[in-house]
């Protein structure tokens, strides 16, 4: 995955999670665990992407 691509995903993802925690009211609780989400899922995300991780596809839940 080129570069450019990675960066322009990563701003648009942290400027989504500014917006929804600047602007949509929600309890202090639910947001931090919707900002711990987004970055766990960014993290795995971004690891898959330098091969870190295998294919997550295979991954199953439960």
């Amino acid at each position: 995955m080129p570069i450019m691509s990675l960066l322009i995903t990563l701003i648009v993802v942290g400027v989504l999670l500014w917006l929804v925690n600047s602007y949509i009211p929600m309890d202090a609780k639910i947001k931090n665990i919707l900002n711990i989400v987004v970055v766990i899922i960014v993290v795995l995300w971004l690891l898959q992407a330098f091969g870190v991780l295998g294919s997550l596809g295979g991954m199953r839940v439960g």
